[in-house]
């Protein structure tokens, strides 16, 4: 897990070695242990291997120093956070043995094991134990199609010099990020956005990013686009490869809709596959040569990670956990100690406030590159500090079987709507009471009418409802976006079409940008094991009614678990996230004249993006004790932040 970045002049131009510095000094806190510094002439394939202020010392006698007289037009960067290999082995950039490419990388291949026994075998060979020299590797075996073999997280840029081409790929699902600027003679790649504020960018703002965003949070991260007009986000699921004076991007992994519901076993085959198929992504996500810990909740996502990780290991694992007491759903320590009571574990309980949150509020902005939608990756960001002090490096997080095993509310409008444009009806009549009466979120009502919205309407058509459902707070000019426009129908099952969005396009996207930015806030590398790829797709693969069944989500994952996981938690039907008390507590007390002293600041007031009346009227209605738009204010109030951060 490191931070990468780069800059190409395809016209030749001679690579600016105090931006390039800069660029990497950005993204420091993703890997503090190394820096590499490479200037490659590809006209005359000359090759500076260069050192920066964060060298490990041990390398300074085998690199050059970054000289601004470097004659070359392409620079990588890189930083080391160091997870394999921690010896200088591990440095990067990387060449490959035969010399003819050179890597930055950033992420884990957690089959690197399996692949180096492949290339050996093809008569390859190894310089080190990273998974790093084994991406090399496998691309000098099967070029291209090396992403197809990998399992993992990854971004990371190859210069091949026999081809004279630039190869950048991000990993299927989007866990690594990778943007990157173009405007036909330059172009610069890194793993933030910072980076490309450096160098003389045209630095306009993407308004349509900023109007979907707060349309629907889900929205902030899920396109190829960023805050910033000039700034873009290499899809995940796709490679990029500069060449022949130009930049071509091609998808080379999608979950395939003709694959969905195709399972022909049984419902207890299926767990039993499940079941397998998950114990062999934990072992995968446990190899590391550091501490690896766990972010522990109350609910059935990362209790089954720890339970099935505490089979893995003899040594006692370290988990992490928020609490809040502002009320009952807010304090799940009931629920976790089940788990740490019954394992060896040694717990970590920590419980933010306010002011924490308010001191940090700038850093963390600066951090993301982006506005913090809601109050709960704030908090999982100084949980993240925490875990800092404790030694741990690696965390694993149970972000992700929601998207695919429908663990979200919304999804059971879409199975209900399923069974009954299917004529299941006597399966609809057996079950739909039982989510009715007893699931707890929602009101009768309220399900009845999404559950009827479901069975009329398209996929998209649900998304832009909910969408304009919300009263503008942004000015007359943020109203002519085609808003959710990659949202898309499929020809199947309206629950696989939901989670088929989630993945490809809202949830997991914004999810996956907090994970990433709040562990490497802190130096610390989060994996994710609901999103290897094999799982994804036997879980698209199930029937809907392998997934939900009454009131419960996840049901699949629920029957896996029995015998491994306390039956309390499996049965568990009131978990509604990772709660936190910002917008709804906060926000009213101890947060009150921090959020009135943005409200009145004069470059709040002057800002014509905003609808300066709706939001006045928003805030008085939640002081007289009117609810409902608690997120729309605190998203307001991060969004103004974020213009603060960037000096606008």
């Amino acid at each position: 897990m490191c931070g990468i970045g780069g800059v190409f002049h395809l016209s030749g131009k001679q690579v600016n070695t105090d931006l390039l510095l800069q660029m990497n000094q950005k993204i420091r806190h993703r890997g503090p242990y190394d820096e590499g510094i490479l200037f490659i002439n590809t006209t005359s394939d000359r090759i500076v291997n260069a050192f920066g202020p964060d060298t490990d010392p041990q390398l300074l006698n085998q690199l050059a120093p970054p000289e601004n007289t470097i004659s070359a037009n392409l620079g990588f960067a890189f930083r080391r956070l160091s997870i394999l290999d921690l010896s200088p082995k591990g440095h990067q950039p990387m060449p490959s043995i035969t010399g003819n490419c050179w890597i930055v990388f950033n992420g884990e291949i957690y089959n690197y094991l399996e692949l180096r026994a492949e290339l050996e075998a093809l008569g390859y060979v190894f310089n080190s134990h990273t998974d790093t020299e084994v991406i090399l590797n496998s691309y000098q075996a099967w070029g291209v199609d090396c992403q197809q073999r990998f399992m993992g997280m990854w971004s990371f840029a190859i210069w091949d010099s026999q081809k004279k081409r630039l190869f950048c790929s991000r990993d299927r699902f989007g866990i690594k990020p990778f943007y990157y600027y173009f405007e036909g003679e330059t172009f610069l790649f890194g793993s933030e956005v910072k980076q490309f504020l450096v160098y003389p960018i045209n630095k306009d703002i993407n308004k349509e990013v900023i109007y979907k965003s707060l349309k629907i949070g889900a929205y902030l991260i899920n396109s190829n686009n960023t805050f910033y007009n000039a700034i873009h986000i290499l899809p995940h699921g796709h490679h990029l490869i500069v060449e022949n004076g130009g930049v071509k991007i091609e998808p080379y992994y999608k979950l395939d809709p003709s694959t969905f519901a195709s399972f022909k076993g049984t419902f207890q085959e299926a767990v039993e596959i499940y079941r397998e198929l998950f114990q062999n992504t934990i072992r995968l996500h446990m190899r590391s040569d550091v501490e690896v810990g766990i972010t522990l909740s109350g609910g059935l996502d990362s209790t089954a990670i720890l339970a099935t990780a505490f089979g893995l290991t003899d040594k006692t694992i370290k988990t992490f956990s928020s609490y809040f007491t502002h009320a009952p759903l807010y304090d799940e320590r009931h629920w976790i100690n089940l788990m740490t009571s019954s394992f060896k574990v040694n717990p970590l309980f920590y419980s933010a406030s306010p002011e924490e949150v308010m001191a940090s509020y700038g850093e963390m902005t600066t951090i993301h590159d982006y506005p913090i939608y809601g109050s709960s990756p704030m908090v999982n960001y100084l949980l993240m500090k925490q875990i800092q002090k404790s030694g741990v490096v690696v965390i694993l997080s149970g972000q992700g079987n929601d998207e695919l095993a429908g663990g979200y509310n919304h999804a059971f409008y879409r199975y209900y709507a399923y069974l009954i444009r299917a004529g299941k009806w006597k399966q609809f009549v057996n079950e739909y009471p039982s989510y009715l009466y007893d699931k707890p979120q929602g009101g009768a009502f309220s399900k009845i009418a999404k559950l009827m919205a479901s069975v009329l309407l398209k996929e998209s058509t649900l998304y832009k409802l909910e969408a304009f459902s919300k009263e503008n707070v942004l000015s007359p000019s943020y109203n002519d976006f085609s808003i959710l426009n990659n949202i898309e129908d499929l020809p199947t099952d309206r629950l696989s079409n939901f989670l088929y969005n989630n993945m490809m396009s809202t949830s997991i996207q914004t999810l996956l940008h907090f994970e990433d930015r709040n562990a490497m806030g802190s130096s610390l590398e989060s994996r994710v094991p609901f999103l290897d790829h094999t799982l994804a797709e036997f879980l698209f693969s199930l029937p809907p009614s392998f997934k939900l069944h009454k009131h419960l989500g996840k049901y699949i994952h629920r029957k896996a678990m029995e015998g491994i996981v306390p039956n309390e938690v499996i049965q568990r039907k009131d978990k509604v996230g990772y709660l936190a008390p910002g917008e709804f507590f906060w926000m009213k007390n101890e947060m009150k004249a921090f959020f009135e002293n943005i409200l009145n600041s004069s470059d709040f007031k002057n800002r014509d993006i905003y609808n300066h009346h709706t939001i006045t009227k928003k805030y008085k209605n939640m002081l007289a004790g009117k609810t409902g738009d608690e997120k729309t204010l605190w998203n307001i109030m991060s969004l103004e932040i974020w213009f603060k951060s960037q000096g606008m």
